[in-house]
């Protein structure tokens, strides 16, 4: 009997300590943010995902009452920034922005020190980087059915340039020969940049690439488009049909980004961050700067959790079976 009043007295310690923390997490929670937070980007400063990072960053932070600071944390295709994201405190104060790269991960690599699929929590998609199919000046195919033409009576003889393993030039190269069921002559490079470049100069047939940079190359005749990658005709170059409309139905490769957070952070600094994710993308200066760089801001009901969370589930299913198909690296 002795010993239950201390028992009691300990029990109402730890219940009273329990219910402060509750308090101060919730009370945490409310003021949140409080500090800077870090936009973390898998790639180096410069590309395409970077440049989005940024372009969302200060309207974000403006938001949100703090600055955003986008972080690169470059290197193996991604999965050191997605590792380390997902081993980040779950505070609000780390987040993320990755493109299809978080989809592709699982099969590209043997063992992920991470799960695409339970590693985060979802924000929501950002925007859709469309691409084209591009062959060099000199290429006889004038056309689609042209080039289908060409390519199954030429084969392995055809040189298709990528940017190395696993990039979404390569998938985007060889969702294209699995669709024609033809093999042809694969070129990596360290690089969009030094594929285009050759096949400016004529070094390599095909590429399939962004619509960021290529647009005025297409334009000037310096390359022959066949295709967009897009289920409707892009506004930048209306005279380039769809890959879909030429027959291979249902073809459609994006560069599509999405935002998250570490698993675990708290829903009510999730709803703040998606809030000031759309507030962002309605901003009238980033919607102008994305739509002259020929990238398309995804439809409100997207930018959320379940848009996030299901896009990404139907794009592992998409290129899971791509990759392991053709053995990447090749």
């Amino acid at each position: 009997m002795k010993l239950r009043k201390p028992l009691f007295a300990a029990l109402a310690a730890v219940i009273g300590a329990g219910t402060l923390l509750s308090s101060n997490l919730a009370l945490a929670q409310k003021d949140w943010p409080t500090r800077s937070i870090q936009l973390v980007v898998p790639f180096a400063a410069g590309g395409p995902t970077d440049s989005i990072a940024r372009l969302i960053a200060v309207p974000m932070g403006q938001a949100l009452g703090q600055t955003v600071v986008v972080e690169n944390v470059p290197g193996a295709g991604g999965t050191i920034a997605s590792t380390k994201v997902s081993r980040a405190a779950p505070d609000g104060y780390t987040i993320y922005i990755h493109h299809m790269g978080m989809a592709t991960a699982q099969a590209l690599y043997e063992k992920l020190p991470y799960d695409p699929m339970t590693s985060f929590e979802y924000i929501g998609q950002v925007a859709d980087v469309p691409m084209v199919l591009l062959g060099k000046k000199d290429l006889p195919a004038n056309n689609f059915k042209e080039l289908e033409a060409y390519i199954k009576a030429n084969g392995a003889k055809v040189t298709m340039a990528n940017a190395g393993p696993g990039a979404v030039s390569q998938l985007c190269g060889l969702l294209f020969q699995s669709r024609l069921g033809v093999k042809l002559t694969n070129v990596p490079y360290k690089g969009t940049g030094p594929a285009l470049t050759d096949l400016l100069g004529g070094q390599v047939d095909l590429l399939c690439d962004q619509t960021t940079q290529t647009i005025p190359y297409i334009k000037d005749g310096r390359v022959k488009a066949y295709g967009t990658t897009t289920m409707k005709r892009l506004p930048a170059i209306p005279n380039v049909p769809t890959l879909n409309e030429q027959g291979l139905k249902g073809f459609e490769v994006k560069v599509w980004h999405g935002v998250y957070a570490p698993k675990g952070t708290p829903q009510p600094i999730l709803d703040k961050i998606n809030a000031a994710l759309k507030k962002a993308l309605n901003s009238p200066d980033v919607k102008k700067r994305l739509e002259d760089s020929n990238i398309d801001i995804v439809s409100m009901d997207k930018v959320s959790a379940k848009g996030l969370k299901s896009h990404l589930e139907t794009e592992i299913n998409v290129w899971g079976p791509v990759i392991r198909k053709a053995n990447i690296p090749d």
